[in-house]
């Protein structure tokens, strides 16, 4: 072969390479890519996604002490505790369990020890949140609160999810079927198909009214608690052969 047919075959080899196409439809964010893979085969990707209201909520009651004596200290941060959990036991809706619980030193200028400060948590987790802003208010003589966390339930999370997957598929399908149109072709099979769910974690909402949540009140007033949002997604990823 001549350099000048060589040249010519070359040309047409790269003009005959496969084109790739991107396809977004305006319900659903779709991508379609075509591989060098064998003739005809589409790797397509769909997703979607919603936001479900968040419906637990977890209070997190702190109590800091300082002394000299890190033993006492101990058994003071340990009551203040066991008093907290008596007091949240029994209460309907709400579930109660210990926390991080820390004692470290504090330091002079000449770096011994000069006290010792600790600090006790106790979680409250419920999905009835007046029924844990009530009894965070009922314990602020005992400890204060020092965030509020909204999270969603799993159970909620695979509800979100099971209709979610349903109209992920459908959008796959529909990408796999107006590509293989586009393309000249009648149809397709699927040859694999990968499907995958995620989450957005929420950020703590932190507490700064420490006049309602006073640790010298008897008695403070319910928070209002108010949750958010998660954003719930399905992916579905996968290839199909164009026919």
């Amino acid at each position: 072969m001549t350099r000048k047919h060589a040249l010519a075959f070359a040309l047409a080899v790269a003009s005959a390479a496969p084109l790739a196409l991107s396809l977004a439809p305006a319900t659903a964010r779709a991508q379609t890519i075509v591989q060098n893979q064998p003739s005809g085969v589409l790797s397509l990707s769909a997703q979607a996604s919603t936001e479900v209201p968040q419906d637990v909520v977890n209070i997190t009651l702190f109590y800091e002490q300082e002394s000299s004596d890190p033993d006492s200290l101990t058994s003071t941060l340990n009551e203040r505790a066991d008093a907290a959990l008596q007091k949240a036991r029994g209460v309907a809706g709400v579930t109660a369990r210990t926390g991080a619980f820390s004692i470290f030193p504090s330091t002079d200028r000449d770096g011994r020890i000069s006290a010792w400060r600790g600090r006790t948590e106790v979680q409250l987790e419920s999905h009835d949140f007046a029924a844990a802003s009530k009894l965070a208010g009922q314990m602020s003589s005992i400890m204060r609160v020092g965030n509020v966390l909204f999270s969603l339930s799993p159970e909620a999370q695979r509800a979100a999810e099971q209709k979610l997957t349903g109209q992920a598929i459908a959008s796959f399908r529909q990408q796999a079927a107006s590509s293989a149109q586009a393309f000249g072709y009648n149809g397709y099979t699927i040859r694999e198909v990968n499907v995958g769910h995620n989450s957005f974690i929420p950020r703590p909402m932190m507490m700064m009214s420490a006049h309602a949540m006073s640790a010298d009140a008897k008695t403070a007033a319910p928070m209002p608690l108010e949750g958010g949002t998660s954003t719930v997604t399905v992916n579905v990823s996968g290839s199909v052969q164009m026919k």
